[in-house]
């Protein structure tokens, strides 16, 4: 597969494995119109650089994420924006200068924004579930930069469409040709779960869909006879065999269209039936497999999700002014979802700008009494201002009194990005506190979600093996024969984590037991 090649590649290939681990601060939460500390909502408004937001996400989100949405940066150039869209931003620079170094004076525009995108792409894949989906936006100018970084990063199996959003009704007539579309790449985590999944999209009948007219539990239906019109002189050709020179015609009168076989697995699963048409002939019908009970497969070209101009029309309804450029209206964000999610989902967005994507499922949630969550990463200052206080707005309701939008419900919990875990020297940072570091050292031995348990030093119990974490701040631990006669939990292997270890290698190898010493083997991700 042609890969591409840029200035700073090399040094931005791996980089996600070498951006530091911080822990996620809990400002408030927003809950029934007012902030409040009383509990921790699983919707999620993090303020920061969103390499490391990203980064701070894995250990309780890798592999969970059905549906990644993604504005980046279009790189056009274009200075005057709220979200300064040609990648100069001093905070892109100043991470350039440290990861890329000196090359990255020399960097184009383009080798720029490649080298901001690929690790946070490389984080996104992480988070994504097997069955799960991304859609990145973007127009002419990166998109092709972009497929193939993608399909680097995904596998270029793993494409499913390019999307094109009629984002523009007006035509510009100061350019040679008017643009009035943007691409949405859509790409899945795994191209062989999301089709044994059935993870087909799949559309809700329009007006000229079939109906369900008897509410049949197993949905929508549509008229699939299973034997074809008698034959068409016009449209007959005859067969020769080639080794006996017979030559065959179709049989006259009507005929089956599918073999034995077939029909009978329909019948077995019930999914036949008899019905009659309008003549009171009897017909066959046939409904939809499970994984199109939905209805209609999309298309590619979407021009019925509202333009630019409704994206912007929806902000100043909030706001009352023109407080962000170009933002996504939400009937094309609410497509993506409604598309690619369940009613449980959680929706990602690391590019979150005015707050779009949080507006979508909240709507849609509303709408179908789903429960899905979202995640919101915004690195500018604006992020409580616009992103988190859109979210509020739409939560609690909005509007002039002639022309009111009724609140969605619901509520979210707004975070800074905090410490890392790892000091300069490598040393524990022991002021995030020790369950942080705990939740860090399982997740990287686990990859799932730390549980604190009963038990002093015990992590948990994964796969028959018994993770201690062995640590004081005050003073120096050895893992020896006294410590392990305090072990209350029976397990086949021990891995246990301390800053010494005394114990002999007959001993270690009779009970199953691995030691670890803390920080040098504590695993970095």
């Amino acid at each position: 597969m042609p890969t591409l090649n840029w200035i700073g590649k090399d040094k931005v290939i791996n980089h996600h494995q070498d951006v530091p681990y911080k822990i996620l601060e809990q400002q408030y939460t927003y809950s029934n119109g007012s902030e409040t500390d009383a509990f921790v909502s699983k919707n999620k408004i993090i303020h920061g650089d969103n390499l490391e937001a990203l980064k701070s996400l894995l250990p309780q989100y890798e592999g969970k994420i059905k549906c990644i949405y993604i504005d980046p940066p279009y790189n056009t150039g274009n200075e005057g924006w709220v979200y300064n869209d040609n990648v100069n931003d001093p905070k892109i620079k100043k991470w350039l200068g440290q990861v890329v170094g000196k090359e990255s004076e020399d960097l184009s525009r383009h080798d720029k924004w490649l080298c901001m995108m690929y690790p946070r792409l490389k984080l996104l894949h992480k988070l994504l579930a097997d069955d799960g989906v991304i859609f990145i936006s973007i127009d002419d100018v990166e998109v092709s930069n972009l497929i193939q970084i993608i399909n680097e990063i995904f596998g270029i199996r793993s494409f499913l469409s390019d999307i094109i959003w009629n984002s523009r009704k007006s035509v510009s007539n100061d350019a040679v040709i008017s643009l009035n579309h943007n691409h949405t790449l859509v790409y899945c985590k795994d191209i062989q779960v999301f089709y044994s999944n059935k993870s087909k999209f799949t559309l809700k009948l329009d007006s000229d869909g079939f109906s369900n007219p008897d509410n049949d539990i197993r949905g929508i239906w549509k008229a699939d006879p299973f034997d074809s019109p008698g034959i068409r002189p016009n449209l007959t050709y005859e067969i020769e065999n080639p080794n006996t020179g017979e030559v065959f015609l179709p049989p006259k009168g009507r005929c089956w269209r599918t073999g034995e076989k077939e029909y009978l697995d329909f019948l077995k699963d019930n999914r036949i039936v008899f019905g009659k048409n309008g003549k009171s002939k009897p017909q066959l019908k046939r409904f939809y497999s499970e994984a199109e009970e939905r209805g209609k497969t999309p298309k590619s070209i979407w021009d019925n999700v509202g333009t630019a101009t409704n994206g912007t029309q929806e902000i100043q309804d909030i706001f009352g002014s023109k407080v962000f450029d170009t933002p996504k209206p939400t009937t094309f964000i609410k497509q993506i979802i409604d598309l690619s999610t369940d009613k449980n989902s959680i929706i990602l967005d690391s590019f979150a700008g005015s707050g779009t994507t949080a507006h979508a499922v909240l709507n849609l949630n509303k709408q179908d009494g789903g429960n899905r969550k979202f995640i919101l990463i915004e690195m500018e200052d604006y992020a409580n201002t616009i992103t988190a206080e859109r979210v509020k707005r739409v939560i609690k309701g909005y509007g002039s009194e002639a022309k009111p939008i009724e609140g969605t419900g619901g509520d979210f919990s707004f975070y800074e990005l905090g410490e890392p875990i790892f000091l300069e020297n490598d040393l524990l940072n022991e002021a995030i506190g020790i369950e942080r570091i705990n939740e860090y050292v399982w997740f990287s031995e686990t990859k799932s979600n730390y549980i604190k348990q009963n038990e002093q030093y015990l992590l948990g119990v994964k796969e028959q093996t018994a993770y201690y974490f062995y640590y004081d701040k005050d003073a120096m631990t050895t893992l020896d024969e006294s410590f392990l006669r305090k072990l209350k939990t029976k397990a086949e292997q021990y891995i246990i984590y301390a800053d010494n270890c005394l114990l002999d290698e007959k001993l270690m190898s009779k009970y199953h037991i691995i030691f670890k010493k803390i920080p040098r083997d504590i695993t970095r991700f």
